[in-house]
Parts: C-alpha cells; structure tokens; sequence
C-alpha cells in the first residue's frame, strides 16, 4: 500500500509516475442501516490487472461503482490518476469517465442497435471530430480484435451470451481507455466460452497495457487473468495477493471460500 499512502500525504499529486492509476483509501460505503463497506483500500497501475472476490452481497459491486463514479463513498477517497472523485463536478467526473471502458455483467448492449452500430455508439456521442469512415474503421478494427468481425449485422439477440461479452469489450476499448472495468465477464457463459473471454481479456491487456479491476465470482477466472487478487468479507479486505498467498493462507475464511470456489 506505499502507493497509497504517498497520496495519502500529498494529496495535490497527480500523474505522478510513482502514482497508481486507480486508488481507493479507507471507503466506507452504507445503505440506510446496512454497511456494505467498512474501510476498503486498494491501488491498481498502468499494466496490472487487479481481481476483487467475495461472496454475494459482500460490497464487490457497489465498490466498483464507486470507482466508476456512480456512488459516492461516506468517507474516504477514489482518486483516477491521482484527481478525487468525491466532490468531483458531474461535469469533470464525465470527462474522468472517458479514460474508463466498462464491461457490465450481462454485456448491456443495445437491442435496438446491431453489433457494429453498438460498438460505434460511443465514437458517435465522444469524437464527433471523427469521420464516419475513421469511425467505421476503428469499430470493425477493435470487433476484429475480439473475433466478431465476421458478425457486424447481427443483432443483440442473435448471438450467444460469450459472443454478447465480447462485442460489451469491444464497446468498452472504443475511447482506448487506459482503465478496464469489469463486472462478472465470464457470468453465465459456459466453461469453454468463459475460457475463451479469459484469454481475450489476457489478449487486450498485453496490447493496451490498461489498468484493470474485474469482479468476479469465478475463481477460476481471476486465477487466470489477475496479477493480484483482493478477496472481501463483510466489507472488508481479508487478503491481498497473488493466488498462491490465498492458496497459503491460514485464515478461516479464506481457507473456506477457496474450498467451496
């Protein structure tokens, strides 16, 4: 954590080359009576691919629309690339919010919009100094990144879910953001296709070298994809570090997700 706390004692830093891409210092996070994060600290750099595990309900996914900027924490801090979000102006946090693709859980792709014009959305509505031929050819670009280019008519519901998450990462690369955020890619999708999105997701990060946090149940997965592992319970860090640390650890908890995972 000597990253965050570097923040932590110069809080004008930013872009600083010692500094993580993301960092979050200390969040807590309740819903009326019920507190889903209790002081939850994490730093992810350019390169690195952070995976947050945990049961149901345990905080995974309010903490990642922290970091995104839909909540704002009780207290404590999210900072992207050293500036805060937390009383961050809606139009400031916009401009934040470009450096970041997301990857939502079930794709959320348009049903109205066929593969190519999904992807293409976010070019049309954030660089309307491109071309629609410059356009066009990002969008059949990056669907030729993740194997879908042979599938730009299609629509929503006439491809497989595997097929869906990979247009979603499609989508989620076309600001070439330089944070991917990741919520559950491999949910749902059988063992073969969530193999197929785990060396997808290794794929990109090696050619765009983002700073990645996926929240995932599938341990599996995060085994195969993260360079670093946190694992929540009850809104806390229980540990972090590489899957073998969890596989050494002594700790109950640990010892019984890994057991049942």
């Amino acid at each position: 954590m000597a990253a965050i706390e570097q923040i932590a004692m110069n809080p004008q830093a930013d872009e600083a080359s010692s500094a993580p891409v993301i960092a979050v210092r200390d969040v807590r996070k309740s819903f009326g009576s019920q507190s889903v994060l209790n002081g939850v600290s994490l730093a992810v750099s350019r390169g690195e691919t952070l995976a947050v595990l945990g049961r149901s309900g345990t905080g995974k996914s309010v903490l990642l629309r922290l970091i995104i900027g839909f909540d704002t924490p009780d207290s404590g801090w999210v900072r992207i690339h050293g500036q805060n979000l937390v009383g961050m102006s809606l139009d400031k946090l916009g401009e934040v919010r470009l450096k970041m693709g997301f990857l939502f859980q079930h794709a959320a792709l348009y049903d109205s919009l066929t593969v190519e014009q999904n992807v293409g959305f976010p070019l049309q509505h954030q660089r309307k100094t491109m071309s629609a031929a410059e356009q066009r050819d990002r969008v059949r670009k990056l669907l030729a990144e993740v194997g879908m280019d042979g599938h730009l008519d299609k629509m929503p519901a006439d491809i497989s879910g595997g097929m869906q998450k990979r247009v979603g990462l499609a989508r989620a690369l076309a600001l070439e953001p330089d944070i991917l955020l990741l919520d559950e890619p491999t949910a749902g999708l059988d063992p073969i296709s969530s193999a197929e999105i785990d060396e997808l997701i290794l794929k990109l990060q090696s050619e765009h070298h983002m700073a990645s946090i996926v929240v995932t149940h599938d341990l599996h997965s995060a085994k195969t994809i993260a360079d670093r592992l946190i694992l929540l319970n009850e809104g806390t860090v229980v540990i972090e570090g590489s899957f073998r640390q969890l596989q050494q650890s002594d700790d109950a908890f640990v010892m019984e997700f890994l057991k049942h995972s």
